[in-house]
């Protein structure tokens, strides 16, 4: 038997979708950030806006908090991340480096690092203090949606749209492992095989077959 869960807040101000939201450590605050550019902080037991941090030109897609609860960041389709002082609002450094969208954003535990992943298929990795980007982390082959942090932070696993997961070593940037779930026709050689319209053939390569060239 299911359990009703009761709805506690109905938070509102934004005025487009609101693609991401983030507790801060100790659950006391939200933020939210949305496609009309803005990041808006929340207190969770009144419901009402505390803040409204403005600055990125396009659309929100991830936020998220260092463990502290001391530094925002936030990822943009405007190829921007963003950090941002909590307690006071201001915008403390703009990190650039990718060329298309940011998808994702995590800290490490310690706070001094930042993982980004985006749409340009990289992940980057950033120093919070200095802004700098540390490392660059290529391998997949088409838009990174996700990046996440295990908990001691030595490892980091980044999802994308060419079906994979990759698990990278933080220190040596180094991918160890690619998790896919294998395909029906994983690596099965179709060239020279006649009475394949193009359209069958595409449909046998999404399920993993081959042919020359791409092998």
């Amino acid at each position: 038997m299911s359990t009703l869960v009761k709805c506690l807040q109905i938070l509102q101000g934004h005025d487009k979708l609101v693609s991401s939201v983030a507790f801060c450590p100790k659950g006391e605050m939200l933020f939210s950030g949305s496609n009309d550019h803005m990041l808006r902080l929340w207190d969770v037991h009144s419901g009402k806006c505390l803040n409204i941090l403005q600055g990125h030109n396009e659309s929100l897609n991830s936020v998220t908090f260092s463990s502290e609860a001391k530094i925002l960041a936030s990822s943009s389709d405007d190829q921007t991340i963003k950090l941002w002082d909590i307690q006071s609002g201001q915008c403390l450094k703009t990190l650039l480096g990718h060329n298309s969208s940011v998808s994702s954003v995590v800290f490490s535990l310690d706070g001094k690092t930042l993982a980004s992943g985006s749409y340009d298929q990289t992940v980057r990795l950033w120093d919070v203090q200095s802004g700098q980007c540390l490392k660059i982390l290529q391998g997949h082959i088409s838009l990174i949606l996700s990046v996440a942090l295990s908990s001691d932070s030595k490892t980091l696993a980044s999802s994308s749209s060419d079906e994979t997961i990759k698990l990278w070593d933080i220190e040596t940037a180094k991918c160890l492992k690619t998790l896919r779930i294998e395909r029906p026709y994983e690596s099965m050689n179709i060239t020279g095989v006649t009475g394949l319209c193009e359209a069958e053939k595409a449909t046998l390569k999404a399920l993993g077959a081959v042919e020359e060239g791409e092998m």
